[in-house]
């Protein structure tokens, strides 16, 4: 799969989450980088920054939260471009969660991990 195509995916996945949530989404980067620079092949994406949850006065004026959506572990453990889009939805909405404040353990529980 394309690069390009990988990106439309992502686009897609956004597209699938509703308006009034993306609009609570401030300061915030999704970037598509090929692995994660530790080169964990089972990662395939992470959230960097301070959830809106833990934010206080003091973070207003801090660098951009960044998620990031790794191409390579996901192609390498799909086998379908249709399981490479399921992938990327869930792990797209996974790192949002994260934004939020929500944990690893409830994003599991809620069948987004």
């Amino acid at each position: 799969m394309s690069e390009q195509e990988f990106e439309s995916l992502v686009d897609d996945a956004l597209d699938q989450i509703p308006g009034e949530l993306l609009e609570l989404v401030d300061n915030c980067l999704l970037l598509i980088e090929d692995v994660p620079p530790d080169g964990d092949i089972e990662l395939f994406g992470l959230y960097v920054g301070v959830p809106l949850t833990e934010r206080g006065s003091d973070t207003l004026l801090t660098q951009p939260d960044q998620i990031f959506i790794y191409r390579r572990p996901i192609l390498a453990a799909c086998r379908t471009d249709e399981e490479v889009a399921h992938e990327i939805a869930v792990t797209v909405v996974h790192e949002i969660g994260h934004y939020f404040g929500i944990d690893e353990s409830r994003l599991h529980e809620l069948g987004w991990g």
